[in-house]
C-alpha cells in the first residue's frame, strides 16, 4: 500500500456544536460501489473508463468519485477510502455519531492508536472476509474505509492510507 498517515488531525475537545448535515451521496457495500467491485484489476477498472489518474491529488481515483480513493494491493482492488458524501448501506459516513455505527453495527471490534500519535481510534465492522473501517475521534466518524478486512486491519496497524 502507498505510504500516508491513517490520522488526520488530533482528537479535539468535546463541543456543543450542532451535528453538520451530510448531504446524501454514493452508496458502498462489502462488495464496492456501482460498477466497482473489491478484487477488480486496475487494468480492467482502467479499461473500462472508470480508473483515473490524470487528476490532481494523491493517486488514483474512480471516475465521478474525486473524493473516493482506491487502494491497490498486486494489481488488485482491496480497499476504499470513502468520500465524504458516500455512506455504507447502512446510512454511516464520515460525520456519524458513533453512537450510530455502534446502533447499526453490533459486532465491532475497537481498534487502538499508538498513544503519542496523532492517528485515530477505529472500529472494525466485519463480514467475513470483508469489513468497513471506521476511524474516529471518540464522538464522530472521520473516516471510513471499506474492503477487505485483512487489508484494512493491516493499514490500521501500519498506519497506511491512499496517498
Amino acid at each position: 500500500m502507498t505510504a500516508a498517515v491513517v490520522s488526520g488531525s488530533p482528537p479535539s475537545a468535546p463541543t456543543d456544536r450542532p451535528h453538520r448535515a451530510i448531504p446524501a451521496g454514493e452508496v458502498l457495500d462489502l462488495t464496492g460501489l456501482r460498477n466497482v467491485e473489491f478484487g477488480d484489476t486496475e487494468d480492467e477498472l482502467t479499461r473500462r473508463g472508470i480508473l483515473r489518474t490524470d487528476v490532481q491529488g494523491c493517486g488514483w481515483t474512480l471516475a465521478g468519485h474525486t473524493a473516493i480513493s482506491p487502494v491497490f494491493v498486486d494489481d488488485r482492488l482491496v480497499l476504499i477510502w470513502l468520500g465524504d458524501s458516500t455512506r455504507t448501506t447502512e446510512g454511516v459516513g464520515v460525520g456519524s455519531p458513533l453512537r450510530q455505527v455502534r446502533a447499526r453495527y453490533p459486532q465491532l471490534t475497537p481498534l487502538h492508536a499508538p498513544q503519542g500519535t496523532y492517528r485515530l481510534n477505529g472500529l472494525l465492522a466485519r463480514d467475513g472476509d470483508r469489513a468497513y473501517l471506521f476511524l474516529h475521534d471518540g464522538r464522530t466518524v472521520r473516516k471510513v474505509i471499506a474492503g477487505y478486512a485483512d487489508w484494512a486491519e493491516r493499514l490500521f496497524a501500519e498506519g497506511h492510507g491512499p496517498c
